[in-house]
Parts: structure tokens; sequence; C-alpha cells
């Protein structure tokens, strides 16, 4: 059998009884390392789990789903995703592909940032549609991620922002040279995020249109949610360009129409109580 499980937001210790007595029991583990990461290395969770794990990069999950999923009529295999298996669409895709080959499968959830991010007081049932942010480049900046932002703030809900993960990711010229040479790992903080929207809104601005989403628009950035450290601030959209969350994993949330009672938790993380007040009342409800 396949056993897809989940590992939660935090540490080793973050595992589910059920999900650890399938990763130790499995033949192979394999660790999916490219999605989401955690507090602690692979060794880490070794130790913890009793077990060797093989990293499963994108290129193998995408490409090698085969070899991932040999054996695995016949022994326990162990799919480790940090979060929820279900975060990520490729983890579909190794279902239908374990479907096709006749491998019964198993599916261990656990935590994920899709709900854990309640943790700053926005209510769950309030968000729209979820968007991912990319690291712009030189000849690439997208915006479309920005309508959906809009789209969400019309209706008066939050967005929940996931932030860009670059891990083993090759240069350009690498690329086209066949070279195995992949470049450190990234990984999107608030500040650089809250920097491409700000100037997103000034593009848009300039072009003769007037965002709904502005600098004074309340938002919250969270990172490591889960862990030890987890730390979160509230405050403008401006704000969040200069506030300091230390390492990774971040994300940001940008808000709709709050409740009263939404508001009232955001104000334990604000970063600027008076600029706060001032903003966050005209969107309440």
């Amino acid at each position: 059998m396949l056993y897809l499980v989940g590992l939660g937001l935090g540490d080793a210790k973050d595992i589910t009884v059920k999900g650890l007595e399938a990763g130790r029991r499995g033949r192979r583990g394999y660790l999916e390392a490219y999605t989401s990461v955690l507090t602690v290395g692979k060794e880490a969770l070794e130790e913890f789990y009793g077990k060797e794990l093989i990293l499963a990069d994108r290129e193998m999950v995408e490409q090698e789903a085969d070899s991932l999923l040999k054996e695995a009529d016949v022994c326990d295999v162990a799919f480790l995703v940090v979060g929820d298996p279900f975060g990520a669409t490729t983890h579909s895709d190794l279902v239908l592909r374990a479907v096709k080959l006749g491998i019964p499968y198993k599916v261990i959830h656990n935590a994920s940032i899709m709900n854990a991010v309640g943790c700053c007081g926005l209510q769950l049932y309030n968000f729209g549609e979820t968007v991912s942010i990319v690291f712009w480049t030189d000849t690439w900046k997208p915006e479309s991620f920005f309508d959906k932002i809009e789209k969400n703030r019309r209706s008066g809900m939050h967005t929940l922002c996931l932030l860009d993960i670059k891990v083993k990711e090759q240069s350009l010229e690498n690329l086209m040279k066949g070279r195995k040479i992949y470049e450190p790992p990234r990984y999107m903080s608030v500040n650089q995020a809250a920097e491409q929207l700000l100037a997103i809104i000034q593009n848009r601005r300039l072009q003769g249109e007037k965002p709904d989403t502005t600098e004074n628009t309340i938002c919250v950035g969270l990172a490591r949610v889960g862990a030890p450290d987890e730390k979160i601030a509230a405050g403008t959209l401006q704000q969040m360009s200069s506030v300091e969350l230390g390492g990774p994993l971040h994300s940001l949330i940008v808000t709709g129409t709050m409740h009263p009672l939404e508001l009232e938790m955001l104000k334990l993380f604000s970063v600027d109580s008076s600029s706060f007040e001032n903003n966050a009342c005209q969107r309440t409800t």
C-alpha cells in the first residue's frame, strides 16, 4: 500500500500516531522536499521515526513517480509530506498513478497552513481563493494573482498568499546546457511579497485603475506557523514591507471585511496600534 502521510507544520513530533506507525512500517520512506519545509532537517526526522528517508525532489515526484511506486503493490511505501498530503496538486497526481497501477493507497491527514492560518484570529470561513506569489525576475513579473486578491476583497473575503519556495532550481544557463548544477535554496519573505504587491498597486494606478487593495490595507505576516518560534505581525501593507519576521517559511494575508472579533484578535499582533486602529476600522461589519 502507498501511504501519504502529513507531517504537520512544526517538527518531527507533529506527525500523528497513525502517521508515525505507517512511516515506520513502510519498507521505503520518502520525504517530499520541495512544496514546503519543516523547521528541522531530514536527520532529525530519521532519528525520531527510526527510519532512513529518501529525499523526493520535484524531479523525482513529477518525472520518476513510477520508481517511487515500485513494489508498493507488494509492500508498504510511505510518502511523507510537510503539512497535509493534499496541500499540493502533485500529490493528487501520485494517487492517480497508484490507482492506475492497481496500488491501494491511504491518506493520513495533518495540519497545514491552510487551516493553521487561523492562529492569527481571522476566521477560516471568511477566506476566499488562496493565491501564490512567485519571485519576480528582471524579465518576468506576473500580476495575475493580484486580480484574485482584488476579487476576494470586493467580496469582503481575506486572501491567504503562499510565498514562493525555490529549492533545487537551475539557472537558465545550466538548464540549457543540461548541467545538474542547482542554485542555493531561496524562500520568499513577507517583506518581498509586500514589496511586489506595492509595485503592482503603483502599476495599476499608472494604468488608470483604482485598486481596492492599497498601501493602507491591513495585512498579516506569519512566519514558521506551528513552530516554537512562530511569529505573527499585523499592520498595513506598507508596514509589512519592512517588518522583520526572521527565517522561513513565511505567509501573508491580505484582509477583507473584518468582524469585530477578528479585529480584536489582530490587535494582539499589531505592529503599530495607532495606524492599525485608523485603517482597520474602515472595513469591519
